[in-house]
């Protein structure tokens, strides 16, 4: 990202947060120490392109850490009196926009017997990381994944090839479903948690992706006429698969992107999977990101006049935590809103796609770099 292409940031008081004096942000405390902990156990979160590093970020986590919260008036207190809020303008001049993401529950069996056809594969043993060093000239930058072969890196086989069976055999398959739509939206959504027949539950999340860019469903429908832009959501994307069954595999191959997971244990079943910056999902309280532009970890503000359905009528306005990234969500001010898990909280994601005011709290610190 060129620095001409950067957002705008301009500082605002908190009385400019509309919404700000009755939220409650204090489950941000306990990703906060998630965070905490991750940055002193491993690696820092890569700066993104706006500047803030995890240096700028650790004060505010250690000040939470010794905080005393206790009520919704204290937590909004303790931002205030570590950091300055910035509103985000993205460099194109449009607005911010939101959608919303959730961990799927799907039913699975250990065997492919019993109406279980359809595998979650794990990583492939012949799946490689590509950069730079290594990147065939052939293949798009977009490609961070490929396939090592014996005469050199290649491109891995898409959705089709392997829907088709071309990984069977080799022993990758975690569970089957019942449902190949199941599994797409699985994919879609990064993770899930799989219910088995004698009740175990087990966790799968994001191990890596076989490198194809990923082409929404939803636009093919709506460039085809099946559905009304203004009907898209993941429910009328299901309705359409269910009522056209014939149709599945074409729509569903047209994204040519697929993901491979690894299992996880259901630890907490009151938090998310673990997100890309290495800590569990808060449900309605954690935020994706463009990570090429920001730093995991730091507080976003959201509010969005349209979006009334997660907050009984009321204006979508929360404090979150940047804490998960993903292949649609590009831009400065452009987030994806974490839910939660099952059914309901697929419900409540479905539907999301709203115009939104993005604000940043920049650590007091960091803040007088950008004008704070």
């Amino acid at each position: 990202m060129t620095e001409s292409a950067l957002p705008g940031l301009a500082a605002v008081r908190y009385e400019d947060l509309r919404g700000w004096e009755i939220d409650d942000p204090r489950p941000l405390f306990s990703a906060m120490a998630a965070c905490l902990a991750h940055l002193e156990r491993a690696k820092p979160y890569r700066t993104g392109a706006l500047g803030l590093s995890a240096a700028d970020l650790r004060p505010l986590l250690q000040a939470a850490a010794t905080a005393d919260i206790a009520d919704a008036a204290a937590a909004r207190r303790f931002f205030e009196s570590q950091c300055i809020p910035f509103r985000i303008t993205p460099a194109d001049g449009r607005s911010g926009f939101v959608t919303a993401f959730y961990e799927p529950e799907v039913e699975v069996a250990d065997h492919p017997d019993s109406g279980y056809p359809y595998p979650f594969y794990r990583r492939p043993a012949d799946l490689v990381d590509l950069d730079a060093a290594n990147r065939p000239a052939t293949l798009d930058a977009s490609y961070v994944f490929g396939r090592q072969t014996a005469s050199g890196i290649e491109p891995y086989p898409d959705r089709r090839a392997i829907d088709e069976g071309c990984l069977a055999g080799q022993g990758l398959e975690i569970a089957w479903a019942k449902s190949k739509v199941d599994v797409f939206f699985t994919h879609v959504q990064g993770a899930a948690r799989l219910r088995y027949p004698d009740g175990r539950m087990q966790r799968i999340t994001y191990a890596a992706k076989a490198g194809h860019p990923f082409s929404p469903i939803g636009r093919l429908l709506i460039d085809r006429g099946e559905i009304d832009p203004a009907g898209i959501s993941m429910q009328s994307i299901r309705r359409w698969l269910a009522e056209n069954p014939a149709k599945v595999d074409e729509i569903l191959w047209h994204n040519r992107s697929y993901i491979f997971f690894r299992e996880a244990e259901v630890e907490d079943i009151d938090l998310g999977p673990i997100a890309a910056a290495k800590v569990p999902l808060v449900p309605g309280r954690a935020l994706a990101v463009d990570r090429l532009i920001h730093t995991f970890g730091f507080p976003f503000f959201i509010r969005s006049d349209s979006l009334t359905h997660l907050d009984e009528g009321r204006p979508f306005a929360r404090l979150m935590l940047a804490l998960d990234t993903g292949s649609a969500i590009v831009g400065a001010a452009r987030g994806d809103i974490f839910t939660g898990s099952g059914d309901a909280a697929g419900e409540l994601a479905g539907t999301v796609r709203n115009s939104a005011d993005f604000y940043i709290l920049i650590p007091k610190a960091a803040a007088s770099r950008f004008g704070g």
